[in-house]
């Protein structure tokens, strides 16, 4: 990668963060997308704690999904978690990345499993 797009890569990062921050009433839904996997944390900034962490490279695979439908399952999970510790309402960060692809794939499937942000 480029230096310049390392930059502007850290730029967009920067500005995501100033704007969302997460609380104890509603924390913050980090996602991190590496080339092979996908990563969420549910964040409470206030306190500097990670409440509830995942990856898809700990959820059970099913033999024939792709990326984006192993995000989606992640969603789910998480959501399924964040309900067991009484989480409705999460702000979501994505990390700088665009809205789309393993990103949305994860957002929609934690909002199928009841999160609302």
């Amino acid at each position: 990668m480029k230096k310049s797009n390392i930059n502007k890569k850290n730029r967009r990062r920067r500005r995501v963060r100033s704007r969302v921050k997460g609380g104890p009433n509603r924390p913050r839904l980090s996602v991190f997308r590496s080339n092979k996997h996908v990563y969420a944390q549910i964040i409470d900034d206030e306190n500097g704690k990670t409440i509830i962490g995942l990856a898809d490279s700990a959820l059970k695979k099913e033999s024939k999904q792709n990326k984006s439908e192993r995000a989606k399952v992640l969603g789910l999970a998480l959501a399924k978690l964040a309900k067991e510790a009484k989480i409705k309402k999460v702000v979501f960060d994505r990390g700088g990345r665009i809205y789309h692809g393993r990103i949305k794939s994860l957002a929609e499937g934690a909002r199928e499993g009841g999160l609302e942000f």
